[in-house]
């Protein structure tokens, strides 16, 4: 299907508005869901599957999951059975073609699995804030006849922003996305991984399948609207695409899964699939509470996104923050934590010099100066006893 249209945003609606109608074949989607979870989805959903993998593996139950450019939301629909009654999931979707079917298909999919914990929302993924179903029926009873109009509208988009956003600030446990994001025009892209950052809830996740290039997208075919609709014209290049995680102030980043040979490779230039898992929480103040990490290996020498130099085997110094992140994944296995034998009261705690290299923890330390425990020797450890 070729569409005669310059802008890209045209473009995708009009060719995901017809392929919310009929099957178009758009992208590559994978087929790795369970058979179980897929029976309670209305086959007209599941006719329309135009992924590029599968983030919903990475939930889990109880979690409010948010599904950006959720289609006709065969994502949400797995995601509501994993995440059970006790979560939540919300669909995001500009397209009023894909979200009536999104919406129709709802009732019948909570016939089928006994709850109803999905919603589906219009918004734009690039301005989570703005609710686009309120915009609509504001328009529909006041339409824009007049630049006044028009300045009157913006004026109250900002205030709906505000006061009754699509998505609230730090509402989500897990941001997906399957195949939606290079759908975006380059230059909103960075807002976009900056509203993913800002409806997370601090210790959440964003886990995002997406196309990407190996090399930067030659200006030509940014500019084709078929290639657009395509997952071709909007692909970031790879390195961009994982940086752009960090850059948003997500910590973390993990490139979980990787298409090895191309999906496309248009004049030279590779397209595939890639899944990026990435979290949020490193925000606040460097504190010193006296903690420290060992870093268990496998190399000898790494250097985390804040600066710290950690060697294999030395009980490096941390801050507090960088203590609990630690603590979690993606980094648990990695270290061993070295909490102070008492803790740091308040009053005793100091600013952290973070990101300048390796700052070494003398076990005193943590133990105190004037720790000096004996113990007497155990009994023998046999290999099979538990004892050690």
């Amino acid at each position: 299907m070729v569409v005669q249209r310059r802008d890209p945003e045209a473009a995708v609606r009009l060719t995901y508005g017809e392929a919310a109608k009929r099957d178009l074949g758009l992208c590559c989607p994978v087929s790795t869901h369970d058979p179980r979870l897929l029976a309670a989805i209305p086959d007209e959903v599941l006719e329309r599957d135009y992924g590029c993998g599968d983030p919903t593996r990475h939930v889990r139950e109880g979690e409010t999951v948010l599904d950006l450019g959720s289609g006709a939301g065969k994502a949400v629909f797995l995601v509501s059975q994993i995440v059970g009654p006790a979560g939540r999931v919300i669909g995001v979707d500009m397209n009023d073609d894909m979200l009536s079917l999104a919406r129709r298909s709802a009732q019948e999919f909570v016939r089928n699995v006994g709850h109803d914990n999905v919603s589906f929302r219009k918004a734009r993924i690039q301005d989570l804030a703005l609710d686009l179903d309120l915009v609509d029926r504001e328009l529909a009873a006041r339409p824009v006849r007049s630049a006044d109009d028009l300045a009157r509208v913006e004026a109250r988009c900002d205030e709906l922003r505000q006061r009754a956003p699509a998505v609230e600030d730090g509402s989500v446990d897990v941001v997906i996305s399957d195949c939606v994001l290079n759908l975006v025009r380059p230059e909103e892209k960075r807002r976009l991984f900056t509203e993913i950052h800002r409806v997370l809830k601090r210790g959440g996740r964003a886990v995002i399948s997406d196309i990407v290039s190996d090399e930067d997208v030659p200006l030509h075919l940014q500019q084709n609207p078929e290639l657009w609709t395509g997952c071709i014209s909007g692909a970031m290049r790879e390195d961009r695409f994982v940086r752009a995680f960090e850059d948003a102030g997500l910590y973390g980043v993990q490139v979980v899964e990787r298409q090895e040979k191309p999906w496309r490779t248009v004049e030279g230039v590779e397209f595939r699939s890639v899944t990026v898992i990435a979290y949020k929480g490193k925000e606040g103040a460097c504190l010193d509470a006296k903690q420290a990490v060992v870093y268990r290996g496998p190399f000898r020498e790494v250097t985390d996104d804040d600066g710290h130099v950690l060697r294999r085997g030395e009980r490096v110094a941390v801050c507090s923050k960088t203590f609990e992140l630690y603590g979690r994944e993606p980094y648990r296995a990695h270290f061993d934590l070295v909490a102070p034998r008492v803790p740091v009261s308040l009053g005793e705690i100091r600013p952290f010099p973070c990101g300048v290299g390796t700052l070494l923890r003398d076990p005193r330390e943590t133990k105190g100066e004037g720790y000096l425990e004996t113990t007497e020797a155990g009994q023998l450890c046999v290999p099979g006893s538990g004892c050690c």
